[in-house]
């Protein structure tokens, strides 16, 4: 089953583009704002958009997305909530949609559950920064007899040749490549590595590879954008919306920015 984001990469690779993918927290400020916020991100060019799932115990995020996550949850975002959002957002935009969840929120719903209400909501794909792909199995099997959404792995520096075969193996959709060891929001200054370490994960397999944390100017993305197929804005936008959020010209501006990245990448 070919979905949403296979489709968007499909489509990107026969123009010689890039995929940008920005990365907002769902209910930071507000539900009613991430449904405006996923509509301006997509009208300023965004090919796939990630929308986290707020956690109150994350351990992949640095300090600007888990502010991001205790504001959401103070405005009272749940996943029903979410899901609620997303169908709404189905009913104005095709844009491929990927939940960034850890697997608490999800075994709490119920695998099954979550598995079926992703799929009738409209949500393409999930990342889960906790699960490791050996452990997958019963998330695996939940999404299959649902129809959807693919799951998307990470890959780090830190990952082993055997780890990088399972990721090829059992990710769809995408390759999320974590560009440094640490949390999101730290800074990315050599891009040799990086490079080395994707081109390696290009060799061995024919999905497309993202890289995400520590990418914050259009610069660093059109850097990146020489060798990946896709590149993932999160801290850098999260931190705009958190300071910008009550300005009248908020939604112009993100999509302004969307622009500049998305133009970085052509």
């Amino acid at each position: 089953m070919t979905n949403r984001i296979q489709q968007t990469f499909e489509s990107l690779k026969g123009k010689g583009e890039k995929a940008l993918i920005p990365y907002i927290m769902a209910g930071d400020p507000s539900l009613e704002v991430t449904e405006s916020l996923v509509l301006a991100l997509a009208e300023g060019g965004a090919d796939l958009i990630e929308l986290g799932v707020p956690f109150s115990d994350p351990i992949a995020d640095g300090p600007v997305i888990q502010q991001a996550a205790e504001r959401a949850l103070q405005s009272g975002t749940t996943l029903q909530r979410i899901f609620s959002t997303v169908r709404s957002l189905r009913t104005k935009t095709q844009v491929p949609l990927i939940f960034m969840a850890y697997y608490n929120t999800i075994l709490a719903m119920g695998l099954e559950q979550f598995c079926t209400t992703a799929v009738s909501a409209g949500v393409d794909g999930l990342i889960v920064p906790d699960l490791p792909p050996e452990e997958s199995d019963a998330l695996y099997q939940a999404m299959r007899g649902a129809g959807g959404p693919v799951i998307i792995f990470l890959l780090a520096p830190t990952s082993t040749s055997q780890r990088r075969i399972e990721v090829i193996k059992r990710t769809h959709g995408f390759i999320y490549y974590v560009s440094l060891t640490g949390i999101t929001g730290a800074q990315l200054t050599d891009l040799t590595q990086v490079k080395k370490n994707v081109q390696a994960i290009q060799k061995k397999s024919k999905k497309p590879v993202a890289v995400g944390f520590g990418i914050s100017t259009p610069e660093q993305a059109h850097n990146v954008a020489q060798f990946a197929d896709g590149v993932i804005i999160g801290s850098a936008l999260v931190r705009t919306i958190a300071e910008q959020h009550q300005d009248p010209t908020f939604l112009s501006n993100i999509k302004n920015l969307t622009d500049n990245f998305k133009s970085a990448l052509r």
